[in-house]
């Protein structure tokens, strides 16, 4: 195997690096791009310098974590800023809001009926009318107390 990439020297690192560039566009998700790039570099260093098989070794491990280093620190804290999005956790939109309780809490649990979803309800025990808030959910179980 070392012998083969010593034959091809160069033009196994811009395959490599092609190839890995392929695999970002199949399966994408910015850490492979980093490790083509530095194969390709690899490539250009080996054709300009007519390195040994060993210093284009040494030279891709290099470049490969500078490159994954370098994007990581760069990109890595760099995330929206803003409120949570609530998409797939429905139930803490209604964090703070007050809604009439169509059955009563009995030990402890209960229902309300929200928009057009019946939810299940934690806390004290309260009559059928009561106005109560949402103090938090937990999952699709809202905890709420008298408003």
């Amino acid at each position: 195997m070392i012998g083969l990439i010593a034959a091809l020297g160069a033009w196994s690192w811009i395959i490599l690096g092609v190839v890995l560039l392929a695999v970002e566009i199949v399966a994408p998700g910015s850490f492979i791009l980093w490790l083509g790039i530095a194969a390709l570099v690899t490539g250009v260093l080996a054709f300009v310098f007519e390195l040994a098989w060993q210093t284009q070794l040494i030279a891709y491990s290099l470049l490969a974590v500078l490159a994954v280093a370098g994007w990581w620190f760069y990109f890595g804290g760099r995330r929206p800023r803003g409120p949570e999005p609530v998409l797939h956790r429905r139930s803490e939109m209604y964090v703070g809001r007050v809604y009439t309780l169509d059955q009563p809490i009995v030990g402890g649990s209960g229902r309300i009926h929200i928009e057009d979803t019946v939810w299940r309800v934690t806390g004290s025990d309260l009559p059928a009318g009561a106005k109560v808030r949402v103090a938090a959910a937990d999952g699709a179980v809202l905890q709420v107390e008298e408003a």
